[in-house]
């Protein structure tokens, strides 16, 4: 008889072959696909952004310029044709995210357009009002209604914006406006679907929609709509100065473009019925309000949660760009687009030397997306389906599996006019933030003179408190460096090497010296960006890890286009240390090299009003309510806990063994990928795949791995790597061999314990598994809101503050 680990060695063997013979396929290959602007026969110039001042009560009503009001109207209304991505989504998540569920309304429940606001996060549109019933010319769904008092939005309107004519639009759907039809959301629109065609109508049931599962957990279910996504759905919030009374029913004039998606709930959005027994659900509820992972779907294997990031002063930033953001390109880094392609002179124009040298701020906390202003907007639209055709060929989305390969400008430049269309409107966009993002000062809110205090001795100490600890990190004002000092133009292998004479430097007196004098002007806060943009090594910070470890950006993968050269070649930060999350027990991790292991600062720009804090939101509490007052309590609570760590919430199974907390599972939960979205190749009674692994499939053909009991870290199994990054072949596969003995031992031992099995004992069974998953792990640093302890015992480099230099700097913090 055959041995089991016999039979379990022949079964992968086998398994690898199948998934090799499955990669020889005929479909379509990057850089041959067009997408469906190009293929419809449209180019980039039949698309121009629209100049209507329709938002213009919007951030303070600040007076634009006619390219201004185009920049801002590209942001919080184009698409670029990634409604076409956004309804792909729902097979890739297997039927969990529905942006269409989330726009339109349960047709066997009451309308509830508050509801968005208070459980979702998300903004509803001024002037829309929740239906009363469905509508037939709606195709039966329960969609938000204008109401009559407005004026009918201008960026609908198919005769002045004529959508992308394709498939059934035209016939069984109308065309629209390539700007979509507004929603009721800020920043969705909708659009109709070219797919939607004589057999779907006939098909589509409205009703079975929302309430069988059979029905809607079809893959091949077409939907009459599509929802587009901008870049206003994640950044659009609340005016901190001029708050909504009710936050579920905002004017215009209380919201701001640029805040970012503070009170979004990205869990609540990405798993429609949000059950808890979905493993996919206990990985997005990781997710902090205001925070979401940016590379879920071109998937780095990292569950990252990043807040989404306010944009202000754009000037000011530049300013530090052109001191401190020097870096070097090569190759497709040099397709993109710089503000010298637009303007022939002036200020713009310094922030690019032909042939490769661009000085650029750094966008994403890893500081990776350094190669220019314009194209950390335009990769934006790629992140969120732009030309999606091309750029899905490049990976598997959210589960992943497949080599990941570089999505290359010159493609997107050739063969997508959204694309090309992106990068004319996108200098337009950078014009609108150069004037409207301006800082939200406490004194300017209502009932903010209050929080504020006007003891100038008190307000001196924390000034110099700043100086002293924090203002290397968080000013853009800054003495000049004597030579050797100044990490300008610094980036690429000699980095951690010219940060290090940099730190070394702010530690003396000559340094806080000159910045208590820069910090004590009366100027001080004006065109201060209160960040230097520089990469800070992990190792110093003390953050949760799995943010800098980021792969997206390296050379050769998704983002290899938005990196520079310089990026490329940084070097290792050297070694961290962390915990395993079964006992607590502390071990080093040596950091890897080529560009992970920084964070850049995060401006200080209206602090008060940005809380919780670090890049995760983990650091104080939070609350659904964008008014001063509460703003003022979050902001009091949440810089306590930063300052103070011991009042840190602590992992609620190991205590004070770790650091801070790890995200843990809250209730019993299963991966299970239902039978109507299993890939072809594993489908039971045809599928080769369910012949070699049938104990990987239920009794229904559901693909099922579990049961995963409550309390086990979330980021054990989201962050296995599957694949290897290995380019050696042989490496590779003895990868997918270890890969797959681990899933099916786990599968065996968990199947092995009876159906009463408790949670206690399914952990155990885990835990006996710890080191094989950590071994596969892409980054085994588990707890996420440990770090930033300058000022504090923790930091051991330099002294730590008293309490009333504390409270000294919180009071100076308030004006920021």
């Amino acid at each position: 008889m055959q041995s089991r680990s016999g039979s379990l060695a022949s079964k992968v063997a086998a398994l690898l072959c199948v998934l090799l013979l499955a990669g020889f396929d005929s479909g379509p290959r990057p850089g041959q696909v067009l997408d469906e602007a190009r293929a419809a026969g449209r180019d980039a110039a039949s698309f121009p952004a629209a100049g209507e001042d329709y938002f213009h009560d919007m951030d303070g009503g600040v007076a634009l310029s006619p390219d201004e009001i185009k920049g801002r109207n590209t942001w919080l209304l184009w698409a670029g044709g990634n409604d076409r991505f956004w309804d792909g989504m729902t097979a890739s998540t297997f039927g969990a995210f529905d942006l269409l569920k989330i726009v339109a309304y349960d047709p066997t429940k009451k309308a509830d357009r508050d509801w968005r606001w208070s459980y979702l996060g998300v903004i509803n549109e001024p002037c829309f009002d929740a239906p009363s019933k469905p509508e037939p010319d709606r195709f039966g769904l329960m969609l938000d209604v204008r109401r009559p008092d407005c004026p009918a939005e201008p960026f609908a309107d198919e005769s002045k914006y004529p959508g992308v004519k394709i498939g059934a639009r035209g016939r069984t759907v109308p065309v629209g406006s390539y700007y979509g039809f507004p929603t009721g959301i800020v920043g969705l629109r909708l659009f109709p679907n070219p797919d939607f065609d004589e057999a779907a109508a006939q098909r589509w049931d409205p009703q079975r929609y929302f309430t069988d599962p059979s029905y809607y957990n079809d893959k091949n279910l077409v939907r009459p709509y599509r929802v587009g996504m901008s870049c206003g759905f994640c950044h659009v919030g609340p005016s901190p100065t001029n708050p909504p009374a009710n936050p579920a029913r905002p004017e215009w004039a209380n919201l701001s473009s640029i805040v970012g998606a503070q009170y979004m709930w990205v869990d609540r959005l990405f798993v429609y019925n949000a059950d808890p027994k979905n493993f996919m659900y206990q990985l997005v509820h990781t997710y902090r309000p205001g925070a979401m992972d940016t590379s879920l779907v071109s998937t780095d294997y990292i569950n990252n949660p990043r807040t989404m990031n306010a944009v202000y002063d754009l000037g000011a930033r530049l300013d530090i760009a052109r001191r401190w953001g020097q870096e070097s390109l090569k190759g497709g880094e040099l397709k993109n687009k710089q503000f010298n392609d637009f303007v022939a002179s002036g200020p713009l124009t310094q922030f690019f030397n032909p042939p490769n040298t661009v000085w650029t701020p750094r966008i994403l906390k890893d500081g990776s997306d350094s190669v220019g202003a314009l194209g950390a907007l335009n990769r934006v639209y790629l992140n969120i389906g732009l030309f999606s055709e091309e750029w899905l060929l490049h990976f598997n989305p959210i589960a992943g599996g497949k080599p990941i390969t570089p999505i290359e400008i010159a493609v997107a430049q050739r063969n997508s006019s959204y694309w090309q269309a992106t990068e004319q409107m996108t200098p337009q966009t950078a014009l609108f933030f150069l004037k409207a993002t301006n800082p939200h000062r406490l004194k300017d809110a209502p009932g903010g003179e209050k929080y504020l205090n006007t003891d100038q001795q008190v307000l001196d100490r924390g000034k110099r408190v700043f100086a002293d600890t924090c203002a290397r990190c968080h000013s853009s004002k800054a003495p000049k460096p004597a030579a050797g000092l100044d990490p300008s133009g610094c980036a690429g292998p000699d980095y951690m090497a010219c940060w290090n004479r940099y730190w070394a430097w702010t530690k003396t007196d000559d340094y806080k010296q000159q910045m208590r004098a820069i910090v004590a002007a009366p100027d001080f806060l004006d065109g201060n960006y209160l960040s230097t943009d520089l990469r800070v090594p992990v190792t110093l910070l003390q953050t949760n890890a799995c943010s800098p470890l980021a792969t997206n950006a390296l050379a050769d993968n998704i983002w290899d286009n938005f990196s520079s050269q310089s990026y490329k070649q940084l070097p290792s930060v050297g070694t961290i240390t962390v915990h395993d999350p079964f006992t607590g027990e502390a071990r080093p991790y040596e950091m890897p090299g080529g560009g992970r292991g920084y964070t850049r600062p995060p401006t200080l720009i209206s602090i008060w009003s940005t809380a919780p804090f670090l890049l995760n939101n983990s650091v104080g509490p939070f609350e659904q309510d964008p008014s001063v007052d509460a703003r003022m309590r979050v902001f009091n609570a949440s810089i306590e806990q930063l300052l103070w760590p011991e009042k840190r919430a602590r992992d609620r199974v190991l205590g004070d063994k770790v650091p801070g907390v790890i995200d843990r599972t809250m209730a019993r939960s299963e991966i299970r990928i239902p039978a109507g979205f299993v890939p072809d190749l594993l489908r039971p009674a045809s599928g080769p795949l369910h012949l070699l692994l049938p104990q990987l499939f239920d009794e229904n053909g559901d693909i099922t791995i579990g049961p995963i009991p409550a309390g086990v870290p979330v980021n054990l199994l989201s962050n296995l790597r599957p694949i290897s990054e290995s380019s050696n072949p042989i490496e590779r596969l003895q990868h997918v061999e270890r890969l797959l003995g681990f899933l099916i031992r786990l599968k065996h031992d968990l199947r092995s314990l009876p159906e009463t099995a408790t949670d206690e004992e399914l952990r155990a069974k885990f835990a006996n598994l710890r080191g094989p998953m950590l071994e596969l792990s892409k980054c085994p640093d588990f707890v996420v809101n440990r770090g930033h302890y300058f000022g504090t015992a923790q930091q051991n480099e330099e002294p730590p503050l008293g309490d009333e230099d504390k409270r000294a700097l919180i009071e100076f913090l308030k004006t920021f």
